[in-house]
């Protein structure tokens, strides 16, 4: 039930505590904010509210808030208002801003996308030049819109309508491998590997070479292959598992194509080898592989073109496995860094002489060493093979069974 109730003859302190004594069971509401702000305005103009002793502006304050259901901080920021002489209610009007660029300019947009399919930026010097260079009135709007704006336009519906344009560009999503860094935490077996490309000349291509380096104790495979290709991988990675004397882990590549594909993944996957890819911007997942290229690969192969062809690949892929492997893990000594932390905080690795030792030594040396190697190999056949020869006389056979291979080699 809705009862309306006439208050506009009560403008006195007295009848307004009378009026609270006998209405303290009621509440009231008025509805239309216009009225309200009229009859706040009228009674603190005849009260004279600022002249009021502290307790008759609250008794006022309880008596407003009664009536129109106001809260406190609400009535004072009304009241200062009034002081103002600004308590006056205005209807509140969302702002509103002028089109600038019609349904016409945003078709015209839609066209030279179409035509050039171009970015913002290039887009934008279009606008700009068919107005300034080549006059065109009709591009005058566009000739000023900045390049943030021209893609709100190209989101709107009306230029949806039109027909759509320009797609983000979509990433290459592979399955195969997992985007980390390995952590080997002294443990042989994890693998890094990488391609070297022996140059071209002209349209001919030259030979490849893959270069698997264990990041612990530096054990190190090259092979040589015509193609990047599937067919030349497989046979490489099982000559490697053959080779490799301890078990492998990890498979860690960078994203090429030779490497992430799915008969590299099967064979891992087959022997239960974990394969990992580099990370986007992350220039050292694959560093220790890449400093191996130019230490060895182009120090024993140079930079000289070489055919890639399979007789030419099958005369180098035997001198390395036959020679110049066995020279890298047996004969040939490594700097293993020792890690301090400096006064800031920083790694610092220096390398002592004490820390340099053949990629075998440092696998002998590491703890219960034994449990990493394959199950039918030990360390009495592997002694064999690395005391067979001193490292200078190895050395030297290693390089005249290079110069042969060389000379095997088909231009």
């Amino acid at each position: 039930m809705t009862i309306t109730m006439n208050i506009a003859h009560i403008t006195s302190i007295d009848e307004i505590t009378g009026f609270l004594k006998s209405t303290s069971q009621f509440n009231f509401s008025i509805n239309s904010k216009e009225e309200t702000y009229q009859w706040m305005s009228d009674l603190l103009s005849k009260v004279t509210y600022h002249k009021l002793p502290k307790k008759q502006k609250q008794l006022l304050m309880e008596f407003i808030h009664k009536v129109t259901g106001y809260h406190k901080g609400h009535l004072k920021r009304l009241i200062s208002k009034h002081k103002k002489g600004k308590l006056v209610w205005h209807k509140w009007q969302k702002t509103t801003f002028s089109q600038v660029y019609t349904n016409e300019d945003i078709g015209l947009l839609h066209y030279v996308d179409l035509i050039h399919r171009l970015s913002g930026k290039s887009t934008k010097q279009i606008l700009k030049r068919e107005y300034e260079v080549f006059g065109k009135e009709d591009y005058r709007k566009l000739s000023n819109i900045s390049v943030s704006h021209i893609y709100n336009l190209r989101k709107r519906v009306s230029y949806q309508r039109l027909g759509k344009i320009f797609d983000k560009t979509k990433p290459v999503v592979s399955s195969i491998g997992i985007r980390k860094k390995p952590k080997p935490n002294g443990k042989p077996g994890f693998l890094r590997v990488d391609t070297v490309h022996q140059g071209d000349k002209g349209k001919t291509k030259g030979l490849y070479f893959i270069n698997f380096v264990d990041e612990v104790t530096q054990t190190e495979f090259v092979f040589c292959a015509a193609i990047i290709s599937d067919k030349y991988m497989k046979p490489i990675l099982e000559s490697l598992l053959k080779l490799c004397p301890f078990k492998i882990i990890n498979f860690h590549s960078d994203n090429g194509s030779e490497y992430i594909n799915k008969v590299v993944a099967n064979i891992l996957n087959r022997l239960y080898i974990k394969q990992t890819k580099s990370r986007p911007r992350k220039h050292n997942d694959n560093a220790l592989v890449e400093t191996k290229n130019g230490s060895i690969i182009r120090k024993h192969f140079g930079y000289n073109y070489i055919p890639a062809t399979d007789y030419n690949a099958q005369i180098l892929t035997t001198f390395c496995i036959n020679f110049l492997n066995p020279y890298l893990n047996y004969h040939r000594p490594c700097g293993f860094a020792t890690t301090t932390i400096d006064n800031k905080g920083k790694e610092r690795k220096i390398y002592h002489v004490k820390d340099y030792q053949t990629p075998y030594e440092k696998l002998k040396s590491l703890n219960k060493t034994e449990q990493y190697l394959k199950d039918n190999t030990s360390f009495e056949y592997l002694d064999k093979i690395a005391y067979a020869k001193s490292d200078t006389e190895f050395a030297e056979t290693m390089n005249q069974e290079k110069q042969k291979a060389y000379n095997k080699l088909k231009f």
